[in-house]
């Protein structure tokens, strides 16, 4: 069983930056997708950027150009460095991984991963 474990969440305020890690216990495929998911109160959980075993990296076109997810093989720690946070950033933010390469387009979606980590918060606050 494959876990992942979210740390470095906190309150920033706008403008602010914060960089989350997820490590990854009993991890030793080496084809992945690797992916940030958020979800505010009363939202769906959303795909934030992700990360293939190719080198593909994606972001959602909310945070493109402000959030940059990154991985440390040898460590087999997964990475979000967020800058220029707004308070619409402000959510619970979830790793997830999937042993397999996902089709673009499709690599942004809850449905197609297996494990889930249990969330660090993040507050964005104006």
């Amino acid at each position: 069983q494959v876990q992942l474990v979210e740390s470095g969440g906190g309150s920033v305020q706008t403008g602010g930056s914060l960089s989350l890690s997820c490590t990854l216990s009993r991890y030793t495929y080496n084809t992945y997708s690797l992916a940030w998911f958020r979800q505010s109160p009363g939202k769906e959980r959303e795909g934030v950027a992700i990360l293939d075993s190719k080198g593909f990296t994606g972001y959602a076109g909310s945070v493109k150009g402000r959030f940059t997810i990154s991985e440390d093989n040898a460590k087999k720690t997964l990475y979000l460095q967020m800058d220029n946070l707004k308070p619409e950033d402000t959510a619970m933010y979830y790793c997830a991984v999937i042993f397999r390469i996902l089709p673009r387009g499709t690599n942004l979606e809850e449905r197609n991963y297996s494990y889930f980590g249990q969330g660090t918060q993040v507050t964005v606050s104006a």
